[in-house]
């Protein structure tokens, strides 16, 4: 499965943000398992959707020390951070265009239940999560948010703004927030369209009870298809991990890699 080895230009961007590699001390002891044989373990895991337990022994690290050094970078900010440099990257490439927001939003099933879940609306009301993706005119992702199946999708909309990332690399201050945010009926709210609007964010939200027709899907396919590139990940696709920390971890991993591997392909159709 070639897809589930970590390209070396992926670590070259990470290690930047990782801790010093810790040293053995004068009393000795067990040497710590390196950053980049974690991050192999780490990356095999999100790709292939391993569990824990069955990382192979030839991989050099254990499914638990990756668990592990998982949460603490999360604990860290690390993926976060990792993240939004390459958004930088993608804005200083041309490729972000963040003052166009789309929204929508995937169910996955939870096996085993945890934080953030709840019975599913469309799966015989079984143990759900449901991910709220906020990407660019592109497709590029700037917001993965997960909260419980049953959580309706107008509830959704305004923490992912409020999410929103600090995005740098082009003139003037950091942008903050879209300027215009795109969505479906779920979406539709009176008093979400208000508080966008209060924050000087123009909602072009599709009406309940309306035909369809008004030509938003002509400006959503971008956000479909970065959902069907977040669920190629198979740790994505069906949840297993409990906590939320985790959860969050694989999330803004997940968003990196999409972000990792629109930068490649738009250098490799530059050059």
């Amino acid at each position: 499965m070639a897809d589930a080895r970590m390209p070396d230009e992926f670590f070259d961007e990470l290690k930047p943000f990782l801790p010093a590699e810790k040293k053995v001390g004068r009393k000795g002891g067990r040497p710590r398992v390196p950053h980049r044989t974690v991050m192999n373990v780490i990356w095999f895991i999100l790709v292939s959707g391993c569990r824990w337990e069955d990382v192979p022994l030839e991989m050099g690290c254990s499914g638990r020390t990756a668990h592990r050094r998982l949460s603490q970078w999360q604990r860290s900010g690390i993926w976060s951070k990792l993240h939004e440099h390459f958004l930088t990257l993608l804005r200083k490439a041309g490729v972000l265009e963040p003052q166009l927001a789309v929204i929508d939003s995937v169910l996955v099933r939870a096996f085993g239940g945890g934080d953030d879940t709840g019975p599913s609306p469309v799966d015989r009301r079984k143990l759900g999560s449901k991910h709220t993706l906020v990407v660019d005119a592109n497709g590029v992702p700037l917001v993965i948010r997960t909260a419980p199946a049953n959580a309706s999708d107008h509830t959704q909309i305004l923490p992912a703004v409020a999410d929103f990332p600090e995005i740098s690399g082009g003139p003037g201050r950091p942008r903050t927030k879209p300027e215009v945010i795109y969505g479906d009926r779920g979406y539709d709210s009176r008093a979400t369209r208000a508080a966008l609007r209060e924050q000087n964010i123009t909602p072009c939200i599709a009406q309940r009870g309306k035909e369809h027709g008004s030509g938003l899907g002509k400006i959503r396919w971008v956000v479909e298809r970065t959902i069907h590139w977040f669920k190629g990940f198979r740790r994505i696709r069906i949840r297993y991990d409990r906590s939320r920390a985790v959860q969050r971890a694989w999330n803004a991993l997940a968003a990196s890699v999409i972000c990792f591997r629109i930068a490649v392909r738009t250098a490799a159709c530059s050059a």
